[in-house]
């Protein structure tokens, strides 16, 4: 049972997933074992033992996701960071991304076919930094629905772009409406850095 599920293309630095076993369990070396039958693109770290009742989906507390921008063509990065070179105004989408901290229904971000009891979220952090010429959206909340980092990506890009306002940002979170919204942006550049949990 996986902790989650992502979009293709979207990368995880940390994800969880457990296994029940009847008989009695010895970890060792099993680390190793693993990695060698792998692909090359995923990593086992650690085995650690956690109770019967421990869920890795349902106990997770908080989620945090990292979305990357170049803003210079770097062929390096072309699967890992979305190049957008036009210029984006940090310091509005800052303010933009500090809107999303005041509300909690967030169903214009979300994928319209999605089987969910509820649109709201806990946003309780949300912020870009840019270091030369690369810029890092980071938000971290209780769950998050289908597509919904991506398409506020979008959203604060089109803020960041001057085409459309603060005021317009909460309109469209009011609207519920995913036609209002910002357009999702590719995938690659979207990271699933960590997940909480409090026996961890």
């Amino acid at each position: 049972m996986g902790a989650g599920r992502t979009d293709t293309g979207v990368h995880a630095k940390e994800m969880y997933a457990h296994f029940d076993v009847d008989a009695p369990f010895n970890n060792s070396g099993l680390v190793h074992k693993l990695n060698s039958y792998l692909p090359k693109d995923i990593v086992v770290y650690a085995i650690i033992p956690v109770s019967d009742e421990a869920h890795v989906r349902f106990d997770a507390t908080k989620r945090t996701y990292e979305y990357h921008i170049n803003t210079f063509k770097d062929s390096f990065l072309q699967e890992e960071s979305w190049y957008h070179h036009q210029k984006l105004d940090i310091d509005l989408m800052n303010k933009a991304a500090e809107i999303l901290l005041h509300h909690t229904d967030f169903q214009c971000f979300s994928k319209v076919n999605t089987a969910v009891n509820t649109f709201d979220c806990t946003i309780f952090e949300a912020y870009w930094k840019q270091e030369n010429n690369q810029l890092v959206f980071t938000i971290s909340a209780n769950r998050f629905l289908r597509n919904m980092v991506r398409s506020i990506v979008g959203t604060l890009v089109k803020i960041g772009s001057h085409k459309i306002t603060l005021d317009d940002l909460n309109a469209i979170i009011a609207s519920k409406d995913r036609d209002k919204a910002g357009f999702s942006v590719p995938a690659h550049g979207l990271y699933l850095t960590k997940i909480d949990y409090d026996y961890l």
